[in-house]
């Protein structure tokens, strides 16, 4: 019994000094995994720099993306209020065209019967006018009746309203009503483009009968293209109008464009999101309809603990800086890193009032990085 007593007590003091070794072992690692220390020569060699955070203004990104999109008024479905047949026409998408250029010739017969009746109308007009005329004076002497003269006037006013509105219709062809006599009386006539701009669709074969209400081509004035963004409901009352954007595509990211929001939302869409209307300042031709852009809106600015870039290491998934504890010595601090402007990036940690006393690395954090991994690599 004594025996088993003896070997229960040799085995709780083993058990206490190893317990007691690991603890030691342990509070000696914890300064190794945050602590570096360099020699007189590394840090004469080194680029390292040290200096106090400072504060400093620093706006706040709202990261954001939306597609180029045009303005209802600023696009134009081109088509034939008579119909016809499409003669002929040089359009594809995406060529560039100007305002009054001819843009493709239509072909119909009744539009033949539109001049005929036109010209004979007016050929009319001249003997109804006439007979106008002279029933007028008859009546007037009382040398003709009232309904005779009644019955002169409204064919001489049906006559000019029938004039008038086969002029209208000449015109909305695309026919000028002045211009026309027996020898300009065409099969065809010419679509010209309404505006400066580009083709966006040809939807119209040569030879094809276009009704009315068929649409020949799309047509985009690219003035006043729109960036429209896709806000969540939760950033809204970051945004104003007037407020300036800086739009990039994947393509090009280091190419930002400026715009300013002119128009915000009023409805909010089941996914919570609400369409903010903004305007480029300058058009660049390589900015499409439907193009995909990303883009950053400052949304304010405030007084802030920032630290040179060089001066933040991520590790291990966080983000640390170093202070100086001794001449050589640097201990590394986790920090929460928020907004980066000019170089300089916004840093929070736990007390603000201790760390901002303290000397921190400018520049070369990395080298200690790799100093002290270094270092718990070899042990």
């Amino acid at each position: 019994m004594t025996k088993y007593i003896i070997i229960a007590i040799l085995f709780a003091t083993l058990t206490a000094c190893n317990s007691k070794k690991t603890a030691e072992e342990k509070t000696e690692e914890t300064p190794s995994e945050t602590t570096v220390e360099l020699t007189d020569v590394q840090l004469k060699n080194s680029e390292i720099t040290t200096g106090k955070i400072e504060q400093r203004n620093i706006s706040s990104l709202l990261k954001v993306n939306g597609k180029i999109e045009v303005p209802p008024q600023n696009m134009v479905s081109v088509s034939v209020p008579m119909g016809g047949y499409l003669k002929s026409t040089k359009l594809l998408a995406g060529m560039h065209i100007s305002k009054g250029e001819v843009i493709a010739i239509m072909e119909d017969q009744q539009y033949i019967e539109l001049q005929e009746n036109y010209l004979t109308a007016k050929a009319h007009f001249t003997s109804i006018e006439a007979e106008y005329n002279r029933q007028k004076e008859l009546n007037q002497s009382k040398a003709s009746s009232d309904k005779v003269f009644q019955a002169a006037q409204t064919e001489y006013l049906s006559q000019k309203i029938l004039i008038k509105s086969l002029a209208e219709k000449l015109k909305l062809i695309g026919v000028n009503p002045d211009n026309l006599n027996e020898n300009t009386i065409s099969k065809s006539i010419n679509i010209v483009s309404p505006i400066d701009g580009f083709v966006s669709q040809v939807k119209m074969n040569i030879g094809k009968y276009a009704r009315p209400t068929d649409v020949l081509f799309e047509l985009v004035n690219p003035d006043d293209i729109h960036l429209t963004l896709t806000i969540f409901e939760k950033d809204l009352y970051k945004l104003s109008i007037g407020q300036k954007i800086f739009a990039y595509n994947n393509t090009n990211p280091n190419k930002k464009y400026t715009c300013e929001i002119i128009l915000i939302g009023k409805d909010v869409t089941p996914e919570r999101t609400i369409q903010v209307q903004s305007h480029f300042e300058q058009y660049d031709k390589s900015l499409i309809p439907g193009m995909y852009m990303n883009a950053e809106v400052e949304v304010s600015t405030n007084n802030a603990f920032v630290i040179p870039n060089d001066g933040i290491v991520r590790f291990e998934g966080k983000q640390y800086v170093f202070t100086q504890s001794d001449k050589n010595k640097f201990d590394m601090q986790a920090v929460t890193t928020e907004n980066t402007e000019l170089g300089f990036t916004q840093i929070t940690f736990s007390d603000s009032t201790e760390m901002r006393n303290k000397n921190f690395v400018t520049k070369g954090a990395y080298t200690l990085l790799m100093k002290m991994k270094n270092a718990a690599e070899e042990e």
